[in-house]
């Protein structure tokens, strides 16, 4: 399951992606637009810039600008940087098995397959397919 960090680490991502135009975007700019507190989202933001999703600019215009091109985001680097291992079991988190029972684990290849599920749709959305579909919400929500 997705913690609120994973959610949280996609909703930032999409912001910053939408609103920077270039520019530092504020964490209180986006708490006010994602309803989500600050200190959480300082939380949140630690394990971007760690990840180096994110880069952090201090001073008066400060703020965290995208690390590099929006299209080289996808959905998977952003959630294992706030999640860590996406895995559906402990034996899977790893690039080499230690489980002492892989050799006559029945369940093995079921879970190989589910991850590989996992990976492959998460890494087919980047984060310009999610900012495109936040720009086409709230470019809709308008009254006339």
């Amino acid at each position: 399951m997705i913690s609120t960090k994973g959610r949280y680490a996609l909703r930032l991502m999409i912001d910053i992606a939408t609103y920077s135009n270039g520019s530092p975007v504020s964490l209180k700019d986006v708490s006010e637009r994602q309803g989500i507190s600050i200190k959480y989202l300082e939380q949140v933001v630690s394990l971007l810039v760690k990840g180096h999703l994110l880069v952090s600019i201090r001073g008066n215009n400060g703020g965290y600008i995208l690390s590099k091109n929006i299209d080289e985001y996808n959905t998977f680097d952003i959630l294992t940087a706030a999640e860590g291992s996406l895995a559906p079991v402990a034996c899977l988190q790893t690039e080499v098995n230690i489980c002492p029972r892989v050799e006559v684990c029945t369940t093995i290849d079921y879970w190989k397959g589910y991850y590989e599920v996992i990976k492959n749709y998460t890494q087919g959305i980047s984060l310009q397919d999610l900012v495109e579909k936040e720009k086409n919400k709230v470019g809709n929500d308008y009254n006339i």
